[in-house]
């Protein structure tokens, strides 16, 4: 059990941190644990801090060019030893996502064209799905994160919507943290698709998507008021949080800066100005 007032706050100027402890801290990634190959300042020992306090880690990403045992290995060279039972990705919730959606057709696994990466094209196939390029076989187009974009994949996608296919998508984050900026991301191909073919993207599986909060949820096994999900977007990691009933801790390590937070609609429960606060102050 937590300990305390879940929604109680100190506040030091325009931050705010919580006064006591949750039972689950579920954290994005990218520009909120690390950034490219480095731990971001103080998240290593705060994840550390709260293990050894018995509070359950886990962790989020949209970002689907690696596996979930890629991220637990990253995890795990950066110092935190981490399952990839214990990693979320916009992968996985998008094979949950297809295999509910199509549990009761006739025609058994949908043929996808995937404007994606390897990675993500791998686990769909390795799911059980069929990979294809067959614009009049297609049955959904995945779009996703693809550093690899070229024109004859947004033909495929074209021929095959315009032929019937239904259109979906793994994220719809505009870029991904780098060091040294961002890298164009699934909104970019979204944007691509829908622009050329007049289709709208009929669903995206990744946060801050009903499909991630189930997936988080059923991972924790714990009522959402007792745990905390802490990123640097306000649109995706806090907009989850709030909308899932667990509370929302913005970190100013990332994408989102303090001009972007005081402008948003999006107000989370705490703001951090790095992971450390959100341990309690004895």
């Amino acid at each position: 059990m937590g300990d305390g007032s879940m929604g109680a706050t100190t506040h030091s100027g325009r931050y705010r941190r919580p006064l006591s402890l949750y039972d689950a801290y579920v954290f994005d990634l990218d520009g909120t644990v690390y950034l490219g190959d480095a731990l971001l300042p103080t998240a290593g020992e705060t994840i550390v801090t709260l293990r050894n306090l018995g509070r359950r880690t886990v962790f989020l990403s949209n970002n689907p060019t690696h596996s979930r045992a890629d991220y637990a290995a990253k995890l795990t060279r950066l110092g935190l030893p981490t399952s990839s039972a214990d990693v979320i990705n916009s992968t996985v919730v998008m094979v949950d996502f297809l295999k509910r959606l199509y549990a009761r057709s006739d025609s058994g696994a949908p043929r996808l064209f995937v404007v994606g990466e390897e990675p993500l094209m791998v686990e769909l196939g390795a799911a059980g799905f069929e990979l294809c390029e067959d614009p009049g076989r297609v049955d959904a187009v995945i779009a996703s994160f693809d550093r690899t974009f070229v024109y004859r994949k947004l033909q495929i996608a074209f021929d095959a919507i315009r032929a019937g296919a239904r259109f979906f998508a793994t994220n719809a984050d505009r870029f991904c943290p780098v060091p040294g900026g961002g890298e164009p991301d699934a909104a970019a191909i979204i944007a691509a698709i829908e622009a050329c073919t007049g289709a709208r993207v009929e669903a995206v599986v990744g946060k801050p998507s009903r499909h991630m909060i189930q997936a988080i949820l059923a991972l924790l096994d714990l009522p959402a008021e007792r745990c905390i999900i802490t990123g640097d977007r306000l649109e995706t990691d806090v907009q989850m949080g709030l909308s899932s009933g667990m509370a929302a801790a913005l970190t100013l390590t990332g994408a989102t800066g303090e001009a972007s937070l005081a402008s948003s609609p999006i107000q989370p429960t705490y703001v951090l100005r790095q992971l450390a606060d959100l341990l309690p102050v004895e």
